[in-house]
């Protein structure tokens, strides 16, 4: 009965040694994915972590452009009125001319 009893214990003690070098290699494991996903998140960090800064410069500078662009475009309209008026102003000097 002792020898059933210590046989059992045996064949516990074996299930529970293989359990526990299985929980070893399972933490093991999980202990580099956690070190690679603490390496990935410090790299993105670096990368990232200047980024609202360079959005926001980006914005000034596109909000600039387009500002200038609005003036450019006055300016050529503008232009455009004043060489209608040339062109008008050339067309009544010809027919004056024409006519003398």
């Amino acid at each position: 009965m002792v020898a059933i009893v210590l046989v059992i214990n045996l064949i516990i003690s074996l299930i529970c040694l293989y359990v526990a070098g299985k929980i070893w290699r399972y933490r093991q494991i999980l202990a580099k994915v956690a070190d690679r996903v603490n390496a990935a998140d410090r790299s993105t960090y670096k990368v990232l972590h200047a980024a609202p800064n360079a959005i926001i410069k980006g914005q000034k500078g596109t909000r600039s452009l387009r500002q200038q662009y609005q003036q450019l475009e006055i300016q050529i309209q503008q232009i455009q009125k004043i060489m209608v008026i040339l062109k008008l102003g050339q067309k009544i000097w010809r027919r004056s001319k024409n006519r003398r």
